[in-house]
């Protein structure tokens, strides 16, 4: 079978590992603050506004709390997102208003966010789609303007960056995911950028049970007498990510410019081979200034028979593809099927992802690329 993503891990991985069970500290410790200090070297940002959790997740549903996002409350988000998007606005009391997106890159452009905008848009989230930047420099000012908070959905963005500036750090709060399929991966796990020093001390906080400092439950170093005592402000939960992934996420770190050279390779390689062929139609190029971790490689087709078909045809094939993401506004429990959003409804119905992960060798690209033009064939599909 040839997958749609997997992960790339192997003997260092395991090496990283095994060096924390040797330490006898697997917990939250100084291999998940070097992890934090490596990440913000890479983002270009302090490490004081980075927190490394047990998940992307996480971090959304900790940033709508951050935020006080509640009940009367709006955020704008596209569609075309994962569920923990709506999932954290709705747990928070709040509603999500879903906006279109733009048809090449498939995401929302600042028009499509200005149409929603209302008194109520308490935030705008942003999805950088497949590692796509998009128009996030445009809607950063937007939200500048309109005093509404900017949160990043930079979950397969590791390494995107607009106009030499990375994704994730364009707005108030920016999160990566580290799962099992992401580009870099620690088993599970998410970080999460707060802009602002004082709310990202509170993050910290809130992430660990609301302790000002973790290390009163973790080692007597820094208090000689009664250091086990303690107090606390806010009521948080235990969020943070522990020195095994993060031992493992260091490493994958340093392999990052490998996994996305090779991606780029793979997505160029299908645009060679699917560019020009009738009824398929291929991702756009990136904007000037704009880098992509090419996390999924997307093809469009006339009519969502075909692309069924085609998907059919393929699996038939041991070849696996899918397409992410379902559009949020068909769920019913958010309550906005009722949404006019034609751009999201055609793409979701017409696109389909091809494997695209940086373990993909050439000659299973090339099969690929060879089956997906044989089947749209089959099918005859006529180029619109």
């Amino acid at each position: 079978m040839i997958n749609v993503t997997q992960p790339s891990v192997g003997a260092e991985e395991l090496a990283a590992i095994s060096a924390v069970f040797d330490s006898k500290w697997l917990g939250s410790g100084r291999r998940t603050e070097e992890f934090e200090e490596q990440f913000a070297q890479h983002l270009g940002v302090s490490p004081e506004s980075l927190l490394f959790l047990n998940s992307a997740t996480s971090g959304l549903f900790l940033t709508a709390e951050l935020l006080g996002i509640g009940p009367g409350d709006e955020v704008v988000l596209p569609s075309n997102g994962f569920i923990a998007n709506a999932n954290c606005v709705i747990d928070a009391g709040a509603r999500p208003v879903f906006c279109d997106i733009d048809d090449g890159v498939l995401n929302p452009r600042v028009e499509d966010v200005v149409k929603v905008l209302t008194p109520r848009t308490k935030a705008v989230m942003v999805l950088h789609y497949g590692g796509y930047p998009g128009e996030v420099e445009k809607i950063a000012a937007l939200c500048a303007e309109r005093g509404v908070a900017l949160i990043e959905d930079a979950a397969v963005s590791v390494a995107s960056s607009a106009g030499g500036r990375m994704c994730g750090t364009f707005g108030d709060f920016g999160i990566w995911s580290f799962d099992a399929r992401k580009v870099i991966t620690t088993g599970d796990g998410g970080m999460l950028y707060v802009r602002d020093p004082e709310v990202a001390r509170r993050a910290r906080r809130l992430a660990y049970h609301g302790l000002e400092d973790r290390s009163s439950f973790t080692t007597a170093a820094k208090s000689p007498h009664l250091w086990w005592s303690f107090d606390i402000e806010d009521i948080g939960r235990r969020l943070v990510g522990n020195d095994m992934t993060a031992a493992m996420g260091k490493v994958q770190l340093r392999r990052l410019p490998e996994f996305v050279g090779r991606r780029r390779a793979i997505a160029e390689r299908y645009t060679r081979a699917l560019s020009g062929v009738p009824g398929v139609r291929v991702p756009p190029p990136l904007p000037e200034g704009h880098l992509s971790t090419h996390y999924f490689y997307w093809v469009r087709f006339d009519t969502q028979a075909v692309r069924d078909g085609v998907s059919e045809d393929l699996l038939a094939k041991d070849i696996y593809t899918s397409w992410r993401y379902y559009p949020l506004h068909r769920v019913a429990r958010y309550g906005a099927t009722d949404a006019v959003l034609p751009v999201t409804d055609k793409v979701s119905d017409t696109a389909l992802l091809l494997p695209a992960h940086q373990d993909l060798l050439d000659e299973e690209v090339d099969l690929v690329a060879r089956e997906v033009v044989e089947a749209v064939a089959a099918r005859g599909a006529i180029r619109g």
